[in-house]
């Protein structure tokens, strides 16, 4: 398989962003006193190398930011949750089937029209197992077929199973145009694109350079081509340190960076605009594959016991984290049930090493307990993207462990690292990447079903409660089915296969620049410039 993309916008997180606004604006700033400009260069950081940019080949967050700018979907999301047009201006949907009509003049980048053909070939492609896309199964089910009439210039999209969010889900999809079907290979760079900008540059780990189309008339909604303050490139810069680019922000080197940390401090105190949005920074999984110790339920209760998730999060948010009530955080909430609150178990390390007694795990000559003559080694993954917050926390848990008798080994990878470890060599047994999600239905694919390399249940979890809900909820259009997705997350709390623990708001600071945030991403559409 290829390698599942699985990791942050800001920090090692899963963010699969389908077009929802949820973010919050900053008051008064700088940009108060300063005027629209035009034809400025927008220099934009992220913490990551991207890797390639083929849109339906994955779901890291920086490189699903870099194709906001380069491929659109079908529709977008206003701010209250309401599709609006982008690629297609009419649409209807059910759980099982959706009709798309194209706006009249979409071109791709190389000025070829885009046809419903190809929108429908983007759709197949990724509905089909063959290909494994990641974002099979979390915006478009396995099996969806799509027929595009060219004369029509309809869409209609059959699903390969029910989906109670099916607009929003295949809505979204990034379309890239025929000459990117017949070779990928040009995707990788960002060719062959729907979207507001051109690739025209890339300099691997240091910046790509994008170009706006000045024929681009399909933004969302009533998008208008002649706007001031657009900018006429942007610029994305791999600056993996967060205090480096709180400090290109303050001399005006970078316009728009997420931040997080005692960084935000220092750049709200000199009124920089931002852009906030609730982010999942703190999450645990266990790898439940056959052989490993936190396949035992037993096990993970005591892992879980062994910890003070409260100063966990505490450490990883720097003091600034807010209550987590349920595994979606991507706004505005699909659903808004409690699914958190009494699920897990509260911090006690004399129960947890009971717990351990008990499973068969008894204290070895050196410290760390042994069953069967194996050792309670394990290891821990963490995205190093988070920032300087995340080292620390991964540490905490670490020297927690070690007092119930678990030889803990820390191992802090970047993004496509982070896949690697999780869906290539599975060579990990706690996991601290968070999944950033905007529908609970998204999360299906990476607790349930196939495992790597036919799927993503890269956890190996199998809960068959949760299975049986979550079935029983795509069959039911959007509100009608909240309360069984909530009713299914508190299902994988319980087992402990998933453990929310801390939530954050991310703050996505702009110097001589305004923006909204898109589930974590920058809305290219929203930029406007100032001097």
């Amino acid at each position: 398989m290829k390698t599942a993309q699985l990791t942050a916008v800001v920090a090692g997180v899963v963010v699969l962003t389908v077009s929802a606004c949820g973010a919050t604006a900053s008051g008064p700033d700088r940009t108060a006193n300063q005027k629209l400009a035009d034809g400025k260069t927008f220099t934009l950081a992220v913490p990551t190398d991207p890797g390639s940019l083929d849109p339906a080949m994955t779901v890291l967050g920086t490189t699903r930011q870099i194709d906001a700018f380069l491929y659109d979907g079908l529709v977008t999301l206003d701010a209250t949750g309401k599709p609006v047009a982008s690629l297609a201006d009419k649409w209807t949907a059910t759980t099982t089937t959706a009709t798309f009509t194209l706006r009249k003049g979409v071109t791709c980048a190389d000025g070829a029209p885009l046809t419903a053909r190809d929108v429908a070939a983007n759709i197949n492609f990724v509905g089909d197992p063959a290909n494994k896309s990641p974002i099979a199964g979390v915006t478009v089910k396995p099996g969806t077929k799509a027929v595009g009439d060219d004369g029509a210039g309809t869409v209609t999209i059959t699903s390969g199973a029910p989906d109670a969010f099916l607009l929003r889900n295949v809505g979204g999809v990034p379309i890239v145009c025929a000459k990117g079907l017949a070779d990928r290979a040009p995707l990788a760079k960002g060719q062959q694109g729907t979207g507001m900008f051109t690739m025209t540059e890339i300099v691997p780990n240091d910046h790509y350079t994008l170009t706006r189309r000045k024929d681009y008339t399909w933004g969302p909604g009533a998008w208008q081509r002649e706007q001031p303050g657009l900018p006429d490139q942007v610029v994305v810069r791999v600056i993996q340190n967060m205090t480096t680019t709180s400090n290109l922000l303050l001399s005006g080197e970078v316009n728009a960076g997420a931040i997080t940390g005692q960084d935000t401090r220092r750049l709200s105190a000199q009124k920089l605009f931002h852009a906030d949005y609730t982010l999942s920074v703190g999450e645990l999984f266990f790898n439940q594959a056959p052989g490993r110790p936190s396949g035992d339920p037993a096990v993970r209760r005591a892992l879980v016991q062994a910890l003070d998730l409260a100063q966990v999060g505490k450490v990883l948010t720097s003091g600034i984290g807010v209550p987590v009530t349920g595994l979606v955080t991507g706004e505005p909430l699909a659903c808004t049930g409690q699914s958190v609150d009494g699920k897990l178990p509260g911090f006690d390390a004399g129960a947890a090493k009971a717990a351990l007694d008990a499973a068969g795990w008894k204290p070895g000559a050196d410290g760390v307990r042994v069953k069967d003559g194996k050792r309670l080694a394990l290891t821990a993954v963490y995205g190093t993207q988070l920032g300087p917050t995340a080292a620390p926390a991964a540490e905490l848990v670490q020297q927690s462990l070690k007092g119930i008798g678990a030889d803990l080994t820390l191992k802090g990878v970047d993004g496509p690292g982070v896949s690697r470890v999780l869906f290539d060599t599975g060579d990990w047994d706690i996991s601290m990447v968070p999944l950033g999600l905007t529908l609970p239905s998204q999360l299906v694919p990476f607790v349930s079903g196939p495992l790597p390399p036919q799927g993503t249940n890269f956890a190996h979890i199998q809960n068959a409660q949760y299975d049986a809900l979550t079935g029983k909820a795509a069959s039911m259009a959007a509100d009608a089915g909240c309360p069984s997705w909530t009713a299914a997350e508190s299902a994988l709390l319980e087992r402990l296969d998933v453990v929310p623990f801390a939530n954050t708001v991310v703050p996505t600071f702009g110097d001589n620049a305004r923006f909204e945030i898109s589930q974590g991403a920058i809305k290219p559409s929203s930029i406007r410039m100032y001097s």
